[in-house]
């Protein structure tokens, strides 16, 4: 008489979170992280860039491992925890993430214990949350944190406005919980990677060993080395506090995030610099213009009435300026480095 099999051993989970005067945002993340109902052990690593604030004391709080950053970004902080983790999977969460329900993290597990093919696990939307600051609510309805991601088509998460979550042309195969996306080497990827990503630690640790984990290099560089491995976009959704509702605060980011692309291209493994040559004009046309932000806005307006999607305009014009301006300053060979002295969440 055969012996019954045991069941399979949950996977193990080191959660990575890079910090840097998080304490603003953190305790969510974290409380969201304890909520889980998963069965599998969770560790929680704070990468710390020396934080001034109380980051610590509240990472502190939920018994977090914290490891230094020396390089101080959130990309050196991801390279960090990858290189110290040990767990089956590897999540890299940012400090202003909120995991929406109970069952997130089995939902993300449940691709890799389906299908062996599968690397990489990813929400396919931003959660909408209708009380949130407009700008939150903006971000998730149009499905990137950054309208010029949308406008090339290289976003990553479900927009109302297109009713997919990329607008280039993927391989993809439906499944009850998930869409498999099979991506192709030396074609355009969406930007996955950020905010809520579950990969499968062996694979990237043996395909990454740089000092700077830049997301959207990870999943080229994995492309690349393992040809017939898989993306799961799971049918959830994940909370992105981006900005909230400071327009400020969105300029500040989209500045920080265009002088960081200029600074850091000497340590990046995947260049996107065609992508800038084709879509800059296109996009500095589209902003100008006008009439291209107010016609998609009145698209998502149309399937979300939210006044949100009137951000849109703002966005545009924001990112042009912030981005045309690093661009003009890299052209004349100005330093564009985005100190992160006094930086906060």
């Amino acid at each position: 008489m055969s012996k019954t099999p045991k069941p399979a051993k949950p996977l193990s989970i080191n959660i990575v979170i890079p910090t840097l005067n998080a304490s603003r945002v953190l305790d969510p993340c974290l409380k969201s992280i304890k909520s889980q109902k998963y069965l599998g052990n969770i560790n929680i690593q704070i990468v710390d860039a020396d934080s001034t604030d109380v980051t610590i004391k509240i990472a502190q709080k939920y018994r977090a491992v914290i490891s230094p950053n020396p390089l101080k970004t959130g990309e050196a902080g991801k390279a960090v925890g990858l290189k110290q983790s040990k767990a089956d999977l590897i999540l890299f969460l940012d400090s202003d993430n909120i995991l929406p329900h109970p069952n997130w993290l089995a939902q993300m597990v449940q691709p890799f214990i389906d299908n062996p093919s599968i690397f990489c696990s990813e929400p396919i939307a931003f959660t909408y949350r209708p009380h949130a600051g407009f700008i939150e609510r903006y971000c998730s309805l149009l499905g990137a944190n950054d309208p010029y991601a949308w406008f090339t088509g290289i976003y990553d998460r479900f927009s109302l406005v297109t009713n997919s979550w990329t607008s280039l042309k993927v391989t993809t195969q439906n499944q009850p919980e998930y869409v498999e996306f099979f991506p192709k080497i030396n074609t355009p990827l969406p930007t996955i990677g950020a905010n809520g990503t579950l990969y499968r630690r062996k694979i990237i640790q043996s395909s990454f060993h740089a000092d700077y984990l830049f997301d959207t290099d990870l999943i080229g560089i994995i492309v690349n080395a393992h040809p017939n491995l898989s993306i799961a976009k799971v049918k959830t959704d994940i909370i992105h506090t981006f900005a909230e509702s400071s327009p400020s605060k969105f300029y500040t980011k989209q500045l920080r995030r265009v002088r960081d692309f200029y600074y850091y291209k000497q340590f990046r493994q995947h260049s996107w610099n065609s992508l800038n040559v084709l879509y800059m004009p296109l996009f500095t046309l589209y902003t100008l213009t006008l009439f291209g932000p107010l016609f998609h806005s009145l698209v998502g307006f149309s399937r979300r009435p939210d006044f949100a999607w009137f951000f849109h305009l703002p966005a545009c014009i924001f990112t042009l300026f912030s981005y045309g301006t690093v661009v003009i300053q890299n052209f004349f060979g100005k330093n564009t480095y985005q100190s992160r002295h006094k930086w906060s969440q």
